[in-house]
């Protein structure tokens, strides 16, 4: 990896934990609906950062 090159997995990983923390504030506000939303895609995240986890 070059010295300029970011780790896309780290990035995925932010934005992760992000939606996730979205969905928690949809729920708490009630909103369902966004909150299985953003968990969906939070899943999506997460499952992309698997493929890129070396085996």
């Amino acid at each position: 990896m070059g010295l300029f090159n970011r780790d896309p997995a780290k990035k995925l990983q932010k934005e992760y934990e992000r939606k996730l923390e979205q969905a928690m504030m949809a729920a708490r506000n009630g909103d369902m609906r966004a909150n299985a939303t953003l968990t969906e895609q939070a899943n999506t995240l997460l499952a992309e950062i698997e493929k890129l986890k070396p085996s």
